[in-house]
């Protein structure tokens, strides 16, 4: 009889996935540390730039408000609140302009209704309850020998897979408007935008990391199921 819920050879499966997110987090905080320290030429803070850009399309009914959080940054659908950390609210550099204004592109996205931003928030609920439950029905499955459980187990996790898959379109989408209007507005300046666009392609790493993670996870727990079958 094979025991192997945590450790054994399939957990080779996951090391790619763990250095490239070592690499992606690594990214993101170099990226984001040096364009922290580069003041744009308009002095804008991320809030003002925020408000603006929100403002100009309309929605004036977004509130910003700070939150305590480094790089938890994040626009909140349900309640229309763009939250900021406090190096972004206030901070007048490249990586507060460029964090802030990709929120705001989420924001564009609600009030547009894009696809994947309706999609995604669709089956938030039933990710929320099925990674929570999936690695327990699996593991209870292989433990017990219940097929069915770890069959379960796997389902539950594909719509983890599923959603991080649909984020990465979310989150590509949201950086490119950001940038636009970033530009075009006149916000950023010359090689301003292209600072930007490193940090946001950083942060956009760390989703392309947590994908891989989610697939390889999936994989994994596939090859433990049907090594325990054979």
């Amino acid at each position: 009889m094979h025991f192997y819920p945590f450790f054994d050879p399939t957990m080779i499966l996951l090391v790619p996935a763990i250095i490239i997110s070592f690499w992606a987090q690594s990214k993101i905080n170099s990226a984001y540390s040096e364009y922290s320290q580069v003041r744009t030429i308009n002095g804008y803070t991320g809030q003002q730039v925020a408000r603006m850009m929100l403002d100009e399309a309309g929605l004036f009914d977004v509130r910003i408000e700070l939150i305590n959080s480094k790089l938890g940054d994040h626009y909140d659908p349900a309640s229309k609140i763009l939250r900021l950390s406090p190096e972004v609210y206030s901070g007048a550099s490249i990586s507060s302009a460029g964090i802030a204004a990709h929120e705001v592109g989420h924001a564009l996205q609600h009030k547009e209704r894009y696809a994947p931003l309706v999609i995604r928030n669709s089956i938030v609920p039933i990710v929320n309850i099925g990674s929570n439950v999936s690695w327990m029905l699996f593991f209870v499955g292989i433990l017990l020998g219940f097929k069915g459980l770890t069959t379960l187990g796997i389902i539950l996790f594909s719509g983890v897979v599923i959603f991080q898959l649909i984020t990465l379109p979310v989150e590509f989408d949201a950086s490119t408007r950001a940038l636009n209007i970033l530009k075009s507005r006149g916000i950023l300046y010359g090689d301003e935008t292209k600072s930007a666009q490193k940090v946001l392609d950083a942060a956009a790493m760390t989703y392309v990391a947590a994908t891989l993670m989610a697939v390889s996870q999936l994989i994994r727990l596939i090859a433990i199921s049907n090594r325990r079958n054979d």
